[in-house]
């Protein structure tokens, strides 16, 4: 993949809540395969290809992060030895995977108590004693922000648009005309006109990377400044982007 590197004034500082489990809970969903059961090649194929996306855009990526891309790096290298030839391990069938598996199951058990929790809290601010006057709360948005739109969903998304830009024979020239300030603009003057715009649409007639970059951090800013939200009206379904409400 080729590297862009986006020269701005503008430095975009997106702070990632969701560390390597989720990256990899979220492909395991998405390619619907069995957690006790991992693809483990096709897994760490699309694992190093997110990261090397996230590397391109100058996220903050935590340390973790490589030190999953190694462990399963590991785990395809032992697996690819016959069985009589793997390290001696204590986990269970010796199956180099156990150990990650079960990382997986009880992290992935340590969110769904949290959501639990966290609905149960929200369940709880709209339960009101005998004889007071209940306050009337908001609904709760439908498809808010970086929280509820993985940021694995808006990379993914990003990383498809930028699959279709043909890049020259002997390689880009980066155009610097596009800044992230700039695209900020170009977002919020198009939601502003139309009031909603489809993820995809932010790209259409863009033949830079450069320039796609540009438009991707600049969506990932408004996002976080909770100017923009992004919806989804299914997992792994399209992104639409809206203006955040008051």
């Amino acid at each position: 993949m080729t590297h862009v590197v986006v020269q701005d004034d503008y430095k975009v500082q997106l702070e990632i809540f969701e560390g390597p489990l989720d990256l990899l809970l979220y492909l395991i969903k998405k390619a619907e395969v069995d957690i006790y059961d991992i693809p483990i090649e096709r897994i760490t194929t699309q694992y190093m290809e997110y990261l090397s996306v996230m590397k391109m855009l100058d996220l903050n990526i935590a340390g973790e992060f490589i030190v999953m891309a190694a462990t399963l790096m590991m785990i395809k290298s032992r697996l690819l030895l016959p069985a009589d030839e793997r390290p001696d391990m204590e986990d269970e069938e010796d199956d180099p995977r156990w150990d990650l598996v079960r990382q997986l199951v009880e992290y992935k058990k340590f969110k769904e108590v949290a959501l639990h929790l966290q609905q149960r809290e929200y369940l709880q601010e709209n339960v009101f004693a005998r004889g007071l006057e209940p306050v009337v709360e908001a609904e709760p948005e439908q498809g808010v922000g970086i929280g509820d739109v993985s940021i694995f969903d808006l990379i993914s998304a990003f990383n498809e648009a930028l699959k279709k830009v043909k890049v020259e024979e002997f390689g880009e020239i980066v155009d610097d005309r596009f800044t992230v300030v700039d695209k900020i603009e170009y977002i919020l003057g198009t939601i502003r006109e139309r009031g909603k715009i489809r993820f995809g649409e932010l790209f259409n007639n863009i033949a830079a990377r450069h320039e796609i970059v540009c438009t991707f951090l600049a969506l990932l800013e408004l996002i976080r400044l909770r100017q923009l939200n992004a919806q989804q009206d299914s997992d792994f379904g399209e992104i639409v982007i809206v203006k955040a409400t008051e």
